[in-house]
């Protein structure tokens, strides 16, 4: 065999395996859309995306202060806060392959009047009335999804974990701990069939199942 097959194996070898994770993104259904949530849902669902977890919230101004502290300033900030605590609102996880310039694209245009000459078939043409009752929001960005994820679903994980002291927390967190439990019910149960049995019980007791969540 050529030296230089030989070494091009040895380092493809050597390689650590690609990090591989997918994209999540914050979705919202503003007050004005909240009737017709099932509707986006499902239109979300088709569109390829994976509802991670979901909440029903009220929040109130304050709260909503913080969640849009990026617009603090602006002319607008008063309205959108006051409209964003007038009523219920759903929170989605969504999770595909880059989800966040996915979601953008099929929630369309910020100001819904211009979205339904532009894009008639986005979100915000379909089921929003105006340029801040526009029916949907979405992260700009994975620090906007980050944040945006972690001030609405405090307990989520957002991935890619980086490299450090974050993954070490996370594998004492969540991964160390079910691997162990796991095992410990394995050698209790002794099943024909160890492997099969293993990942069935680690699906059923992942602890980053999908949890949706329907509170008030």
């Amino acid at each position: 065999m050529d030296m230089n097959v030989k070494q091009q194996e040895t380092d493809e070898n050597s390689m650590p395996p690609p990090q591989i994770y997918v994209e999540r993104t914050l979705a919202l259904i503003k007050p004005d859309a909240l009737h017709k949530a099932e509707e986006i849902e499902d239109i979300i669902l088709r569109c390829g995306f994976y509802i991670v977890q979901k909440r029903k919230i009220h929040l109130i101004p304050e709260q909503c202060s913080d969640f849009y502290s990026e617009q603090y300033g602006k002319m607008f900030f008063p309205t959108l806060t006051a409209f964003m605590s007038s009523g219920a609102i759903i929170a989605l996880i969504l999770a595909r392959h880059n989800a966040i310039s996915y979601w953008k694209e099929l929630m369309g245009p910020s100001n819904s009047l211009k979205a339904k000459e532009t894009h008639p078939d986005c979100l915000r043409a379909l089921y929003g009335t105006d340029d801040l009752r526009n029916a949907v929001h979405g992260s700009n960005c994975f620090t906007s999804a980050e944040r945006e994820i972690g001030f609405i679903f405090p307990e989520a994980v957002i991935e890619p974990i980086p490299i450090g002291q974050a993954a070490i927390d996370y594998l004492n967190l969540f991964v160390n701990p079910t691997l162990l439990a796991g095992l410990t019910e394995l050698c209790k149960q002794k099943p024909d069939d160890p492997y099969t049995w293993l990942a069935d019980w680690l699906i059923k007791n992942n602890p980053n199942r999908p949890n949706v969540q329907m509170s008030s």
